[in-house]
């Protein structure tokens, strides 16, 4: 319901059948889905928007096709009536889509290059079946549903489940960037038809790559913001939705709505710099702060949401703001996309100055993991972030220091707190990972940023960025839309080069210089936050507490694959401050309430 509170639509073929719940953005009394072709061969169920339709629409209509609608949907089967799978890249836009063919008896799905709409599936002996949230599937009869226990060690290693995977041994995702066929037959058949590459343009001097930037980043904002309801965004006060807000007001001729989160803690309250942009700009701005308190209170419905353990805790603020946002406008603008398409962590600085060091000073730099617990919290806190960067030095490439910097925890913390049978399921370590998914570095680039960066973009950002989007915004009938991932955005990051991206110590070093000219002087000069929440503190009070009475009442602390005694420690060192194990923690507490609230389907004592 949450998905699509305003129109719905069924319909069946002998053994097939596909429905449709439509949140109404774009032709809102002409795109009923599912949508059938003139000569009813075909009908098509999509979720999501395209941004380009109308060029589409025009390219078809040059070629004789005549259209009883307005919007994106039709245009999208008429484009698949012309061309086949060839129409998924042309396509700009974030969708999950499926045609049923009625003569040829063939479902074909398909997914948006870089995975901004979700996509899962299962085959079982009952039959085939697809939504956009696992709770479609597992309220199907017949069906099986298994803890799928490498997606387990996914999720308490990286704080999510990795693509394809599912929580579920019998769920796949489509990849991002994929098309899957199933003939009458009842085989599918998936093939990619779009892959992230690096394609270098020609030499082109700063000034060129900036205004380059600039124009398509304006053209890129005005095809976002087309809808037939009213459109806002989310403004943290940081860089990439600082670049959406700004470029709104450029393009927009009335004031652009503005939503933010703020915190009591100065240290992760950016709310003031937001509102400074938000008045320069002219917007018609809110605030919201989030205590504590509500966010504790709040947790076990974000947690629903996800149908599958979601350990970003940047999920709450990202739920509260949708909820505040969805008050006012359907659709709202979000600047997710442009960290990992223009370098803009800090992991992605450290890399670059790991990258540059010769393997033996790299190999030299974990002499740090043999310094003992220090007297201090503080102190104890940087030793472990540093432990975490040394660490991975070693490490062959940037794709190997990818996996390692983006843990929640590493392989020996792993090894304390689970059993030896449940670790056995995680043979090969990081060089396993490297093997399943990058297993040529050295094809990505020479340049080991670069390697980094493209498993960001095609790992991390579907599988924890973009999944907290849409589910914490669709949760409240919300659209987010990140225009950082449209096409063109990301034609142009992949061919731009990596000194423009990451300049010095400056990351989105493109993205400040294009839109410097449009916001307060000296505003961006600020460390990177975001929608942040204060975790480390969070579990060392109240919270804490919260979190150990579900490890011990939720039923998770019996399930074998623990080592019960090592965990329990885990949290009386955490209220000590000999270390910060908020990031474990917090997936543990979030493990526990999606294993109190699992499915009734879902199998039980396999763990």
């Amino acid at each position: 319901m949450h998905r699509g509170p305003d129109d719905q639509g069924v319909m069946t073929d002998g053994d097939f059948g596909f429905g449709m719940r439509r949140l109404s953005i774009i032709d809102i009394e002409g795109g009923h889905q599912p949508f059938h072709s003139p000569d009813g061969r075909y009908a098509l169920v999509f979720n999501g928007e395209i941004y380009n339709f109308r060029d589409l629409r025009r390219e078809l209509q040059a070629l004789g096709r005549v259209f009883e609608s307005a919007g994106d949907t039709e245009v999208i089967l008429a484009g698949y009536e012309r061309w086949g799978d060839d129409v998924w890249a042309r396509l700009d836009g974030m969708f999950a889509v499926a045609v049923w063919d009625m003569h040829a008896r063939r479902l074909t799905l398909a997914r948006d290059p870089v995975g901004i709409k979700p996509l899962y599936y299962t085959d079982q002996a009952a039959g085939f079946a697809f939504g956009s949230e696992l709770k479609t599937l597992t309220l199907l009869p017949g069906m099986a549903f298994d803890v799928d226990a490498r997606a387990l060690h996914d999720y308490f290693s990286f704080g999510h489940v990795r693509t394809p995977r599912s929580i579920y041994a019998q769920v796949r995702t489509l990849p991002p960037g994929h098309v899957m066929t199933i003939e009458a037959s009842g085989t599918p058949t998936m093939r990619a038809y779009w892959t992230p590459a690096y394609h270098p343009a020609e030499p082109r001097s700063e000034a060129q790559w900036i205004e380059q930037f600039r124009d398509q980043w304006l053209d890129t904002i005005g095809k976002q913001m087309v809808a037939d309801v009213d459109v806002g965004a989310f403004l943290s006060g940081g860089v990439d939705s600082s670049a959406v807000v700004a470029a709104m007001a450029q393009v927009s001729d009335r004031p652009v709505r503005t939503f933010t989160i703020g915190f009591p803690d100065p240290r992760f309250d950016e709310s003031l710099h937001a509102e400074a942009i938000a008045r320069h700009l002219g917007c018609n701005h809110v605030t919201r702060t989030l205590e504590l308190a509500e966010a504790q209170a709040m947790l076990p419905e974000v947690q629903h949401c996800y149908d599958e353990p979601f350990a970003d805790p940047s999920a709450v603020p990202t739920w509260y703001v949708s909820q505040i946002a969805a008050q006012e406008v359907k659709v709202a603008l979000s600047g997710d996309g442009g960290d990992e398409l223009f370098f803009g962590y800090k992991r992605h600085a450290t890399e670059r100055r790991i990258g540059a060091l010769p393997a033996p000073l790299r190999k030299l730099a974990r002499a740090l993991d043999a310094v003992p617990t220090l007297p201090s919290r503080h102190a104890n806190a940087v030793l472990q972030r540093w432990r975490k960067t040394t660490g991975s030095a070693a490490l062959p490439n940037g794709v190997a220091r990818f996996f390692a910097k983006t843990q929640i925890t590493n392989e020996a913390f792993r090894r304390e707190i689970f059993s030896a049978d449940f670790l056995a399921e995680e043979e090969g370590g990081i060089a396993a990972l490297v093997a399943e998914y990058f297993p040529d570095p050295a094809a990505i680039s020479v340049d080991t940023l670069e390697q980094f960066g493209l498993a960001d973009l095609a790992l991390n950002l579907p599988g924890a960025m973009l999944t907290k989007v849409d589910r914490a915004s669709m949760a409240h009938s919300l659209e987010v839309r990140v225009p950082m991932l449209g096409q063109g955005m990301v034609d142009l990051a992949l061919s731009m080069p990596a000194d423009m991206k990451l300049h010095g110590k400056v990351g989105k070093y493109v993205i400040r210089q294009a839109i410097a000219p449009w916001l307060p002087e000296g505003i961006l000069d600020r460390r990177k936050q975001g929608f942040q929440m204060p975790l480390a503190a969070w579990f060392a009070g109240d919270f804490g507490a919260y979190a150990e009475q579900l490890w011990r009442d939720s039923g998770v602390r019996e399930q074998g694959m623990w080592r019960t005694g090592a965990v329990d420690k885990v949290f009386a060192d955490h209220r000590a401050g000999k270390r910060d194990y908020s990031r474990f923690l917090y997936a543990l507490a979030i493990y526990c309430l999606w294993w109190i609230g699992r499915p009734k389907a879902v199998a039980v004592g396999i763990l």
